[in-house]
């Protein structure tokens, strides 16, 4: 929960991130009626925010960090499926429960949106406007850069498409083909550029910090690079070594041999990130403060923008806990407080996308999970998106509630990972590194020192 102390709390606090997200329990799986799903389209939302989320299943290559690969890309396989979520889009816009508020933000996640043609990149686009969008909604497109043409651009931009997320993850060419990327150096920097001149389009590159054979001079380089690119917006995502990836089994078949070899335990290399956690804190510490001195502006603990034309909307109302509509197989959101998560198969979800009488007015039920309402939502959510952004302003919560607290953030400042300062608890570089071990220890001490506030206290 807490860290420990010692003289360098960036490397040291804590062993190592071993989750990219946190979050507590409160839930359970419900069994929802068809009943039940026909009044969720029909009754008004109760939110003030929401997004939509659209996921596209699939690629043309796995990564080796990657443990998210679904589908293969194919041009038939991906126009079928566009073409009935495009359908589910259309339906799902006319319900009383979508015409009920609008969206601040859209995001088209995968998988790979980029590797749909550029027609069908319209058709998503062209669904999308169907719904009720807020003034300069966010509409993002994810992908790759390879094979995103000109034409692609133009059919994204034509259909309401302004905002451009790429997985650029290391620009440099060995790293590259060692993780499974496409495209060189050259090819890269020199396509971001030419986006990136668009007047409005905001051109965003995540980079991945940790990859096998990612030196600090390479990844100082690649800093430079995405400096260089000109792009609008920045993500520095550290490498966690996540079960399934080609990375983790390499290392797993490595540590059976070298067992086998030794008989003993004692020698056995550890599994993935490559790169030891102190250095790739060493490497966000770096990334941090040449951005910031090279006059970027902080969003959140790993998001940077070059001017105000990045906003990062998704990600950051997403993590304050705002109602997200998911459409297409892998797609993950919340419906009037309940979490819903569709599942992964792909031929599941095209069985489903047969309509009845019954059901041709509103959006088809596709196979996957629906969770009871939280009743902690609010608050782990204005926690998250607090610490997610470096600093907790103590005033906007329950005085009960911080000082019930107030023992784990004292602890926390004790250990070099944040300050606390005339009611705002802003977190150290250290801090940020390890936001979401942070989270993760303030939800266990919530988790193991439960909160009873006076108010409960005397009605009981």
């Amino acid at each position: 929960m807490t860290g420990i102390s010692s003289p360098d709390p960036l490397k040291f606090a804590f062993a190592v991130k071993s989750s990219p997200h946190a979050g507590r329990s409160g839930s359970h799986p419900l069994d929802l009626s068809p009943q039940q799903w026909q009044s969720w389209w029909a009754t008004p939302t109760s939110a003030t925010q929401r997004a939509l989320y659209i996921h596209i299943p699939f690629c043309r290559k796995r990564c080796s960090f990657c443990n998210f690969f679904e589908n293969g890309s194919n041009s038939a396989r991906i126009s079928r499926y566009v073409e009935s979520l495009s359908q589910q889009l259309y339906t799902a816009s006319k319900t009383p429960f979508v015409k009920s508020g609008t969206f601040d933000t859209v995001y088209v996640g995968g998988g790979t949106p980029t590797d749909m043609q550029a027609s069908e990149i319209a058709i998503i686009g062209e669904a999308i406007q169907a719904f009720p969008l807020a003034k300069n909604a966010e509409i993002t497109l994810e992908g790759r850069l390879n094979d995103f043409t000109d034409a692609k651009f133009d059919a994204a931009l034509a259909s309401g498409f302004n905002r451009f997320s790429f997985g650029v993850q290391s620009f440099n060419t060995q790293v590259r083909l060692a993780a499974g990327r496409f495209d060189n150096r050259e090819v890269l920097i020199e396509r971001l550029q030419e986006l990136s001149k668009h007047p409005s389009a905001s051109i965003v590159a995540d980079l991945i910090f940790g990859l096998p054979g990612q030196t600090m001079e390479i990844w100082l380089q690649d800093l430079q690079d995405v400096i260089q690119s000109s792009v609008h917006g920045v993500d520095l995502y550290q490498l966690i070594g996540l079960q399934g990836t080609r990375l983790s089994k390499q290392a797993e078949k490595e540590k059976a041999k070298q067992t086998q070899e030794d008989g003993s335990q004692q020698k056995q290399q550890t599994l993935v990130p490559a790169v030891d956690s102190q250095t790739r804190a060493s490497m966000y510490a770096a990334g941090a403060r040449l951005l910031e001195s090279s006059g970027w502006q902080r969003l959140s603990s790993c998001h940077w923008r070059r001017d105000n034309r990045e906003r990062s909307i998704y990600n950051s109302l997403a993590k304050s806990g705002i109602e997200i509509l998911p459409f297409g197989a892998g797609a993950g959101g919340n419906i009037h407080g309940h979490g819903m998560m569709n599942a992964r198969d792909l031929s599941n979800w095209h069985q489903a996308q047969t309509p009845d009488s019954v059901t041709d007015t509103l959006p088809l039920r596709v196979p996957g999970m629906v969770m009871s309402p939280n009743p902690s939502a609010a608050l782990d959510s204005q926690f998250k998106a607090g610490l997610d952004h470096g600093e907790l302003v103590l005033s906007e919560f329950d005085t009960e509630m911080v000082d019930h607290l107030m023992p784990l953030f004292y602890a926390w400042q004790t250990n070099g990972l944040v300050k606390i300062s005339d009611k705002i608890m802003t977190q150290t570089l250290a801090g940020r590194f390890w936001n979401v071990n942070l989270q993760t220890g303030l939800f266990a001490y919530l988790n193991q020192n439960a909160f009873e506030s006076c108010a409960s206290s005397m009605s009981t």
